[in-house]
């Protein structure tokens, strides 16, 4: 797939760095800051700097928390925080930028200055999104989410949660095909977290080969997120060997992208398991 100036290879697994512009993230909201209220650029910077490094080829930036119970940010404050970083990082590095926004002003201007990827946890299903992001001729990564991050965690019900998420992220694909987004430049993501309970998480886990089945990438974001909590009974900062076991186990189970915050970690076992998926003992 091929994302502004970089062509994706995705025969193997793709690290996408999770780069949160935001001071409420769940897991590392605020560390790019200066003070509560300004970012600092060159701290941003430094830190692409080491997820190339590490091996990432695509950095996810988010202006806008989803965690559950988050609240909504305004446009021109996401503007603020994605904008002119997705400048600063299009300009100073040779590598796909993804921005994570359900919003289309930020998807547009966002566009103008070097994005290359949509990332939309929810499909495209606001207003003016599906038109916003064809404008930008950019690929889209589609996303189920059950509900708004305030209230997705509140008893979420599925009667077969795998049907119903596949279900509608292929309605999201035709709308998006009609609205004239052509369907190599589309990707999905089941949205483990989003307006899911553990065990929807693992049946999705379970059943990750009927959503590969759809015929399009697929990414997957799981990194140190309270499914892993829960398994491990660890707080967030201890979830690094869970993240990258599910990532490693999700890169077998032939998922794409993975959507990480342990770059090194998860490049790590990336090799291994390269190595031994192809070696030859005979």
């Amino acid at each position: 797939m091929k994302l502004g100036l970089a062509e994706l290879k995705l025969s193997s697994p793709q690290i996408m760095a999770v780069l949160n512009t935001t001071p409420d993230s769940f897991s590392d909201g605020g560390i790019l800051y200066k003070d509560k209220h300004q970012l600092d650029l060159s701290l941003i910077l430094a830190r692409v700097e080491t997820f190339l490094k590490d091996g990432a080829t695509i950095i996810d930036v988010g202006g806008e928390s989803t965690r559950p119970g988050a609240t909504p940010v305004g446009i021109d404050e996401e503007l603020e925080r994605v904008v002119p970083v997705v400048e600063a990082i299009a300009k100073r590095f040779d590598v796909a930028v993804s921005v994570d926004t359900s919003t289309p002003g930020v998807m547009t201007e966002s566009a103008n200055v070097g994005a290359a990827l949509i990332n939309d946890v929810r499909a495209l299903s606001r207003a003016g999104t599906i038109e916003a992001a064809a404008s930008t001729g950019l690929p889209v990564c589609l996303m189920h989410m059950a509900g708004e991050p305030d209230g997705m965690q509140d008893k979420p019900h599925y009667d077969d949660v795998v049907a119903e998420v596949r279900d509608f992220l292929s309605a999201q694909v035709r709308r998006c095909v009609q609205a004239g987004i052509h369907s190599s430049k589309i990707l999905l993501d089941p949205g483990f977290g989003f307006g899911k309970t553990l065990a929807h998480n693992l049946t999705l886990f379970r059943n990750l080969d009927k959503f590969i089945a759809l015929g399009f990438p697929l990414m997957l974001g799981v990194s140190r997120k309270s499914m892993i909590g829960t398994i491990l009974n660890k707080p967030v900062d201890q979830r690094i060997i869970g993240s990258v076991a599910m990532a490693m186990l999700a890169a077998q189970r032939g998922v794409q992208i993975l959507r990480v915050h342990d770059v090194a970690a998860t490049a790590d076992a990336l090799k291994i398991l390269k190595v031994l998926e192809g070696c030859n003992d005979g």
